[in-house]
């Protein structure tokens, strides 16, 4: 079977019809949120999903009359763009087809399970010229873009951070990957994306402790800004707690989730991944972002 990519400047730039997305992965994840959210339009609507358990894809499929792809290859000639919400060695695997395919991609994070397959979908991404958005739920939410805003006129020297929960500990997220790498790589890229965005570019990062247990990051910013940050997802909290302060000459400034409804996330991710699909042009948090962050995170380990 064989799939022609489609040029960056698409003849979809105008046209007001919904956005047909094919869902690759039936979990908690995709059917809590991926699924619910695509079909939720009016930008997008499900067109498809496919996964390794058929019964499992006809599940997340049936609340929103998508088809069921009996193969990826079916599914990518169903669907004019992509979401993954499966493993990231899976999805590292599948989006190198897609991008081959001439698909845009709604990719999570990591974008693999090394720096190696991370950079295989970068790579793949760039070749084929496929537009493409990461799932960075937190960049999505109007409090967040408030806070890049006022970082980035604020003069900052230190910052701290934490991303910690208790999901690691059981329940549906408890998932192998996450077992097996723990909160670097899952918790990881999203604190790791906020302290570049707000406090600057950064240039070295030191971890030490255990991903799965509790692991402390400290970053070196181009600009002679240090900034940590601690990462767990196997400690028992009330709920997930997501925090940054940055410190300077001027009053602190501060970031905390506690407050947040993450249902604002997926109105603003759907709209901006539609128009992107639409347009040719991506947003900028993108695959080229998910390796950079994922380059931080590998040296961090190093």
């Amino acid at each position: 079977m064989t799939h022609h990519p489609r040029p960056l400047a698409t003849a979809r730039s105008h046209d007001p019809r919904p956005i047909r997305v094919g869902l690759v992965g039936a979990g908690p994840w995709a059917r809590t949120m991926h699924a619910r959210m695509l079909a939720a339009g009016p930008e997008t609507e499900l067109a498809a999903v496919w996964a390794r358990r058929t019964e499992a894809a006809a599940e997340v499929a049936a609340p929103y009359g998508a088809r069921v792809a009996g193969s990826f290859e079916e599914l990518l000639d169903l669907c004019e763009a992509v979401a993954f919400a499966v493993p990231p060695a899976v999805q590292a695997e599948l989006a190198v087809h897609a991008a081959e395919a001439g698909k845009p991609m709604l990719l999570e994070k990591p974008l693999g399970s090394d720096l190696p397959s991370a950079r295989k979908v970068a790579e793949a991404v760039a070749e084929h010229g496929v537009v493409t958005q990461l799932v960075l739920t937190k960049r999505y939410h109007p409090a967040t873009r408030e806070f890049l805003r006022r970082a980035g006129r604020a003069t900052v020297v230190g910052a701290r951070s934490c991303y910690l929960h208790g999901a690691f500990l059981g329940g549906d997220f408890a998932t192998p990957w996450r077992l097996e790498q723990g909160a670097l790589l899952d918790l990881g890229p999203h604190l790791v994306d906020l302290l570049d965005a707000a406090v600057g570019p950064i240039a070295t990062v030191r971890g030490t402790g255990d991903p799965r247990r509790w692991i402390e990051l400290t970053c070196e910013h181009t600009n002679g800004a240090v900034s940590q940050a601690s990462l767990s997802g196997s400690v028992r909290l009330p709920r997930a707690r997501t925090r940054v302060e940055l410190f300077g000459p001027d009053e602190e400034l501060v970031y905390d989730t506690a407050e947040l409804d993450h249902e604002e996330c997926w109105p603003v991710l759907r709209r901006e991944f539609a128009e992107a699909v639409r347009s040719g042009r991506g947003n900028g948090i993108d695959a080229q972002r998910g390796l950079r962050l994922q380059e931080l995170l590998d040296r961090a380990m190093a």
